[in-house]
């Protein structure tokens, strides 16, 4: 069984995977205050919705997350972050579903956020969902905030192209962009999928790319940034099924 939020950090082959795709972004979506300074989400909420509503209720400190296409569920899990922000700052809590059936919330700390990781990548469970902690200010200054960093986000990233997001993650020596684009893979494409001319470190679709063609273009890039500089590059990509 696979379970899936929004899918918008996954690669899954051309035909299909031989598994149960469960996807939570059309059922678990509510969010709701549970008091002046926390807002409850659960897993399929997507969360520029979550920072919508703490925005309107003038809370602030998901202002980053606006901007991430995926769902609370997802974000957890991966610690996603964006701009100085990530889901470990606001966090406090995450319920979730065992596979003995138990449910079982984990507070602070048990949570083990890491960079791009959490406690929920090891655990045979399934997020159901997170309780926030947001501190009050103007909402007109926290929907300024969260302009600027839409529109950095679209003058820095080929958002014109679909993708399944930042393909590495940060490498323990220096950035993958950059290391991307010192091998002098910008642009290089393998079928439709190119190495982003606007930012190196988007695997995107120019037209007609297949997983396949995704999946090779990652690879390539990963031996040549290795054989150039000796950097191991992990994708932040999830790569699902059997290729």
């Amino acid at each position: 069984t696979i379970i899936l939020g929004a899918g918008t950090n996954v690669l899954a082959p051309d035909d299909g995977v031989d598994a149960l795709v469960i996807c939570t972004r059309e059922t678990l979506t509510e969010i709701r205050a549970v008091d002046e300074t926390h807002l409850a989400a659960q897993c399929g909420a997507p969360l520029a919705k979550v920072a919508v509503m703490a925005q309107q209720m003038g809370l602030s400190g998901l202002e980053f997350a606006h901007g991430i296409p995926g769902t609370v569920g997802g974000g957890i899990l991966m610690n996603a972050g964006a701009y100085g922000g990530e889901m470990r700052d606001v966090a406090v809590s995450t319920c979730v579903l065992c596979a003995d059936g138990t449910v079982q919330t984990l507070e602070g700390e048990e949570q083990e956020f890491g960079y791009r990781s959490s406690v929920f990548q090891r655990m045979d469970a399934v997020i159901l969902e997170t309780v926030f902690a947001l501190t009050p200010a103007d909402p007109a200054q926290i929907r300024t905030k969260m302009q600027l960093l839409r529109e950095k986000r679209a003058a820095s990233q080929p958002l014109e192209y679909p993708s399944a997001g930042s393909t590495f993650k940060r490498p323990q020596t220096g950035f993958a962009a950059a290391l991307i684009d010192q091998a002098g893979l910008k642009g290089f494409t393998v079928g439709g999928a190119q190495v982003s001319e606007k930012h190196a470190g988007f695997v995107i679709n120019r037209g007609g790319a297949t997983a396949r063609d995704v999946l090779e273009l990652i690879r390539h890039v990963q031996t040549t940034v290795y054989d150039r500089f000796g950097v191991s590059m992990e994708p932040e990509v999830r790569i699902i099924g059997e290729f």
